[in-house]
């Protein structure tokens, strides 16, 4: 236990000598006491730095209170490192850029929190990139890969982080400022005279270089995929110690890989390769593990940039998580047990071919028993990939308390005895009862084994020193390393002097003394580690508190283990790409990711926090800014479903607190419906709009008066339904599901909608139900949603089980028969036959089109199309009938919008407390698009709100694919 009176005296300190944002509430402790590996570590307090001076004061004062640090970044560490009894230094908000590239020099200068993937666009156009790639590059940062000396798919190429590492700039632990860059032997000298901890720490490594490098030649393992203990092979010669960079004595190269235990870094400089200029992949299929382990040297042997393995288990939780089994369809060639991703690089396509082919005849030669499936367009080459980097959380989305836990994962053996090692932990874990899953860069020799371990049981919890002392032995043997790319954390460390020997881990002692003698620098590890079993995530003792269940939770076996289907690996923090997490990339606050959330609501659960935090009012704001996109659900790996998990927080929140008027106001529409039955439309829009009663409605309701509230349609689509003559009268029948917002606000939509199902030659009739209910879900009002939900399928199912296709144009309502219904405790036959006769209208005109296409004489524009698609339709079914559609009316292309959340989120948008944030998401990446488009340009967007926030944010008018198809069917 830390003195209190000293961390207080600390903090105290640190506010009045800056302006430093350092957080010592509970909540934020909890948010920052986990990363990806299986550990709990609550810190004493969170420091998010503005500036370099604000992070210079706080390691000052560390040094005069003797308080621990560790510095974090993504917070993806596997392994435990980024967790400590310490304050925490958060690099990842604000010290994140990148400083300067000099691409003449192949040379990049940068912050520590400036993540993997936006690095590599921002130097794309200079036509470089970082060599190493781990597979977490869309959320892990700089700082922690250096830390960690991380390598990833292509280390036979690029080899480690170490590697690429040139200078850096650090602040050590008594506060001293240090440059840590290349010196001659004359340079080395005049360092080594300096008074200090500088010049102690040179005089120690110089030291040890010269008196003890025997004794770390030795010791260090054989394999060159290796970023265990310190660096110190880094300095000292031999034949299995020749690196590709500069020799001379370097600092950096020591700091790099020390896991934050040595220094903070502040700054790096890292050299830079060139992107290659062509590539393509060979997905080897197999239908045993053992063949494609033992087949990786054969492979090896024809040159590839890369060699990666997905197993049985892989695949088989890949195709259960619909954004990822979409991606697998495109390239892999029936059902195999295993595959080998094997790349290559080449200077043209047709060299590309030739390697493949190349391939193939060599496998052939060597008698292999594989297939071969060519991978050469860019666009499947990165379907391959975004499974590949997945594939480590996808392990984790199995069911109940089993889990592949990492703690052996990181051992690599040289490729020869790859097969053998494999099958000899296997053996030896199945002895144990215990199942085991893989992932593996097979080229480097770096099989991911995870054994299934529950860590809530005390035998199991037995199993995992065992299991560790096992891997250990063989890895000494075949001469391998026991961490090769995620370091050593908290469940290596306390390995390392079994593994190195006694004198290779009393230089690591030392190493630590000169740089840290008091052990303020991340504590315990590399060395001094605590016991594997310390601090569990779970550990035997983990309970959760009792709760009544309202929805069904019985596929996640109990909300509780919904929440903990969370293992943190912090993908919901990326920024660059896809729609996960929207409030995070705006925020860019652990409080707002995925994780964050469901670290609290484990915490208040399971006894971190008290148990009547989890309904409590600081509870709620965390959840507030999930807009329960359900991206989550498709893009997190494990598919934690946040949005299913905030609906049954909130039937709890309001049975303590009551529901709001807001929430019962915008839940249930129901009677705005009948108030504009029987007012003028043009008398409620003049209301509306009225200056007034916008300031009337922002104070008693929270409605912003700086968006426009939608208007109501002179005419409502059943006023026009009802009143028309219908076009035929065939016995094709389609059922119509008219939700409330084309019903009231937007009708022009469900008319074209059903004009063109009525020239593709079907008989229209409406579904004849009322409000679906999913307003209700999304503001958490259970009882009347789940009724809602009721009389929708009882109207709906006798008609669906007659076979009768149901088609609706808004993707939240309609995707609601499929997705939210099925946990609202309806009759689940009837649910599950709805469900499947339910078709988003782009989905239902693309089956009809793709056997019949000559139900519809269509006209194509010759103007560009650019699609925004719904975040419920991404997540659930995705949009690629909605952009094959939209390309049979446009001569000039269709161009989806990588747009992420549109930032509307039904009503979020209009809620005052909500807008400026709502805007913020528009403007990360739809806004800009839009604005950039040619104004011949079409903008589509099959969600109501999302053209709602795309005429507000941009002053263009977007249309749903329905009208741009009647377009063409008009023209």
């Amino acid at each position: 236990m830390r003195d209190q009176n000293a961390l207080n005296s600390y903090i105290s300190e640190l506010k009045k000598a800056t302006s430093a944002d350092i957080r010592t509430d509970r909540y934020t402790r909890v948010l920052y006491s986990t990363d990806a590996s299986i550990y709990q570590v609550m810190p004493l307090a969170v420091l998010v730095p503005k500036s370099l001076e604000e992070v210079h004061a706080a390691v000052e004062l560390a040094a005069k209170y003797r308080i621990p640090l560790v510095a974090r970044t993504g917070g993806s560490s596997l392994a435990g490192q980024a967790i400590n009894e310490a304050v925490v230094i958060d690099f990842s908000k604000h010290l994140d850029r990148i400083l300067e590239i000099v691409p003449e020099e192949r040379r990049v200068r940068l912050q520590p929190g400036i993540v993997l993937d936006e690095l590599n666009l921002a130097l794309k156009p200079y036509g470089l990139q970082f060599g190493p790639d781990p597979a977490s590059s869309n959320r892990a940062a700089m700082g922690g890969i250096v830390s960690n000396n991380s390598t990833g798919s292509h280390s036979i190429l690029y080899g480690m982080t170490a590697d690429h590492v040139l200078e850096m700039k650090v602040i050590l632990s008594d506060g001293t400022r240090a440059s840590m860059e290349p010196v001659d032997e004359a340079r080395l000298e005049q360092l080594k005279k300096a008074s200090g901890r500088l010049g102690d720490i040179y005089r120690k490594i110089d030291e040890i270089r010269k008196t003890k490098a025997e004794v770390i030649r030795k010791s260090t393992p054989r394999h060159w995929r290796r970023c265990g203990g310190y660096n110190l092979d880094r300095f000292v010669s031999g034949p299995a110690f020749k690196y590709p960079q500069d020799s001379r004595f370097n600092l950096a190269k020591l700091i790099c890989g020390a896991e934050g235990t040595l220094a903070i870094i502040t700054e790096i400089t890292l050299n830079l390769v060139p992107l290659p200029k062509h590539t393509g992949l060979a997905i080897v299929q197999f239908d045993r593990l053992y063949d494609a382990l033992a087949a990786t040297p054969v492979i090896l042997e024809t040159g590839p940039s890369a060699v990666e393995l997905m197993d049985h288990l892989g695949l088989s939780l890949c195709r259960e998580v619909p954004q990822y089994a979409r991606l697998l369809q495109t390239f892999l060639d029936g059902n195999p047990n295993c595959i080998l991703l094997t790349e290559f690089y080449g200077e043209s396509p047709g060299h590309i071919r030739d390697q493949v082919e190349r391939l193939k005849t060599h496998l052939n030669r060597e008698k292999v028993p594989c297939q071969v499936v060519p991978v050469l367009e860019s666009d499947r080459q990165q379907n391959v990939w975004n499974v590949r980097k997945v594939s480590l959380g996808l392990m984790m989305s199995i069911k109940g308390d089993y889990k592949p836990i990492p703690f052996i994962e990181d051992a690599a053996v040289p490729v020869e005895h790859l097969a053998e090692y494999v099958t000899r932990i296997e053996q030896f874990c199945q002895e144990m009862g215990t199942r085991v899953a893989y992932y593996a860069h097979a080229s480097g020799g770096c099989i991911h084994i995870r054994p299934l371990i529950n860590t809530k049981e005390r035998s199991e919890i037995q199993k995992l020193p065992r299991i560790s002392e096992f891997a250990v032995e063989l890895l000494g043997r075949w001469g391998g390393s026991l961490s090769s790319e995620h370091g050593d954390g908290r469940c290596r460390s306390w390995l390392n002097e079994r593994f190195f020997g006694k004198e290779m881990y009393r230089l690591f002692k030392e190493v630590k003394h000169a740089f840290d003698p008091e052990h303020l620098l991340n504590p315990g590890i590399i060395v001094d580690g605590q016991p594997i079993t310390e601090n569990l995530r779970f550990g035997e003792r983990y309970r959760t508190i009792p709760l009544q269940e309202h929805l069904d939770f019985s596929a996640d076996m109990g909300f509780d283990r919904a929440i903990e289907m969370c293992n943190g690996a912090g993908i919901c923090r990326k920024k660059t790409t896809g729609t996960m997490c929207p409030s995070f990339m705006v925020t860019r606050e652990e409080m707002h990711s995925t994780r964050g959330r469901a670290n609290a609501l484990r915490a208040a659960l399971s006894g971190k926090l008290p148990a009547e935090e989890f309904t409590s009012r600081q509870m709620f704001d965390v959840l507030d800014l999930c807009i329960e996109c359900k991206a989550c659900k498709a893009e997190c790996p494990s598919s934690v479903d946040m949005a299913k998990i905030k609906f049954e927080f909130l039937v709890h929140y309001y049975r303590r607190h009551g529901i709001p008027l807001r929430a019962k106001v915008l839940g249930d529409l129901r009677p705005l419906h009948r108030l504009a039955r029987f007012l003028s439309p043009a008398l409620v829009n003049m209301a509306l709009g009225n200056t007034v009663v916008r300031k009337v409605l922002e104070k008693s309701l929270g409605l912003t008066a700086r968006r426009p509230l939608p208007s109501l349609a002179r005419e409502t689509f059943l006023h026009w339904f009802q009143n028309r003559k219908p076009a035929n009268n065939s016995a094709d029948v389609v059922l119509f599901f008219h939700d409330c917002f084309t019903t009231y606000f937007d009708p022009e939509v469900a008319r074209d909608a059903v004009l063109v199902l009525e020239a593709a030659g079907f008989k229209v009739e409406l579904a004849g139900h009322q409000c679906c209910g999913r307003t209700m879900i999304s503001k958490g009002l259970f009882e009347k949603a789940r009724q809602a939900a009721t009389e929708t399928v009882e109207a709906l199912y006798p008609k669906a089980a007659a076979g009768l296709p149901v088609v609706g144009v808004e993707p939240g309502c309609l995707l609601a028969l499929k997705d939210d219904y099925a946990y609202l405790r309806l009759d689940p036959e009837k649910q599950k036959t709805l469900a499947r006769q339910s078709f988003l209208f782009e989905d239902f005109m693309l089956e009809v089109l793709e056997n019949q296409p000559n139900r519809l004489a269509l006209h194509p524009s010759a103007d560009p199309i650019l699609l925004h698609g719904h975040c419920h339709q991404k997540a659930l079914i995705g949009t690629q009938a909605a952009k094959r559609v939209l390309s049979l009316c446009s001569r000039g292309g269709v161009e989806e919008i990588d747009s992420g959340c549109c930032g509307m989120a039904g009503s979020f948008g209009y809620e005052k407390e909500h807008y400026e944030l709502s805007i913020a998401m528009g403007e990360r990446r739809l806004f800009p698009a839009v604005r950039e488009a040619g104004t011949n340009a079409r903008i589509a967007a099959p969600g109501f709100s999302c053209r709602s926030q795309i005429q507000h944010g941009t002053q263009r008018r977007a249309l749903h694919p329905a009208q741009i198809l009647f377009a063409a069917l008009k023209a």
